[in-house]
């Protein structure tokens, strides 16, 4: 005789029950896994992103320093109304500009015109593809103290070079313009091939069918690159003109290093002082982290200008 436990119908009940057990637990898995796989992404972010970012807004609006971060005394917008009659600020911010627009037109321009070569199809077309990006993977550093001996007053290549056609010698570290220049260089040789590669993946998703229409129409190559691969590049033009814009206002290594040992002031009378560079120099130098908090904020504002106006040319959302 079978005992209550061991009855077929109570192991129907058992079974029915681990099967709809089995089916709940796979629709948590279906509805849940998502969010898992994607969770340490928000957990990084909101440690090392989003909590120093409310953070430098919190700082700012109290006059703090670095030696001691904990004592804060409320000043409210005053670390942002010095920015406006600071001078140091507004030199900082027209070099910024300046040294954005001197390497970030070319730089665009360079890879553009890279990526349109390397688009047809070359001997050896892998090899030149990781020869362009070969700069990117150098260190700032590395790249910077060789554009420093290029750049050479007295000994440099460059100043070589301008002696062979009748040039006299430039001062590349002291002067305004030139050492603005020296460092755009630095920036135009380290991403013209990462932003060429960028354009490259964009124009090999462009249909080869338009080409075709476009040489039946007697098309020469330069009025296909015109009318066909340019205007398909436009939002990936968009996002490279504002990744640099980015890259510009952020714009720290090459400067620092450019001006050897004298520290963040960016040469002898702020020549090349960027942003990035004057929010290092108040925080970590003048350790005055409210007034580094508010130029930091003052960038990000900036950016948000800059995005939005992007947006305006664009015609709106897209």
């Amino acid at each position: 005789m079978l005992s209550p436990a061991s009855s077929p119908a109570t192991g129907r009940d058992a079974g029915g029950r681990r099967q709809v057990w089995r089916s709940r637990r796979y629709r948590w898995d279906l509805r849940l896994s998502p969010y898992a796989f994607v969770a340490p992404f928000f957990l990084f972010f909101t440690a090392f992103g989003l909590f120093p970012l409310l953070y430098t807004g919190w700082a700012a609006l109290h006059q703090v320093e670095l030696t001691d971060p904990g004592a804060m005394t409320w000043v409210g917008l005053r670390n942002f109304t010095r920015l406006w009659d600071d001078a140091f600020f507004w030199n900082a911010l027209r070099n910024t500009v300046t040294i954005g627009l001197l390497s970030t037109v070319p730089q665009l321009l360079i890879a553009l015109c890279l990526a349109h070569l390397l688009n047809y199809r070359l001997r050896g077309s892998a090899f030149f593809r990781v020869a362009v990006l070969t700069p990117y993977a150098t260190s700032v550093a590395a790249a910077t103290l060789v554009f420093v001996l290029l750049f050479g007053r007295d000994y440099g290549m460059v100043n070589w070079a301008l002696s062979t056609v009748g040039f006299g010698p430039v001062d590349w570290q002291n002067g305004t313009l030139a050492s603005q220049v020296a460092v755009s260089t630095i920036v135009v040789w380290r991403w013209t091939g990462y932003n060429a590669l960028i354009y490259l993946a964009a124009m090999q998703a462009v249909p080869g069918d338009l080409y075709e229409s476009a040489a039946l129409d007697g098309a020469s190559r330069w009025q296909q690159f015109r009318h066909v691969t340019v205007p398909a590049l436009r939002p990936t033009i968009f996002f490279t003109c504002v990744v640099s814009t980015i890259g510009a206002t952020q714009l720290f290594g090459e400067p620092l290093l450019f001006n050897g040992g004298s520290g963040a002031t960016g040469g002898s009378d702020h020549q090349f002082q960027t942003l990035g560079l004057y929010l290092y120099e108040q925080g970590w130098v003048n350790l005055h982290l409210g007034r580094a908090s508010a130029i930091a904020w003052a960038m990000f504002l900036m950016l948000l200008l800059v995005a939005g106006a992007v947006r305006l040319v664009r015609g709106g959302p897209r």
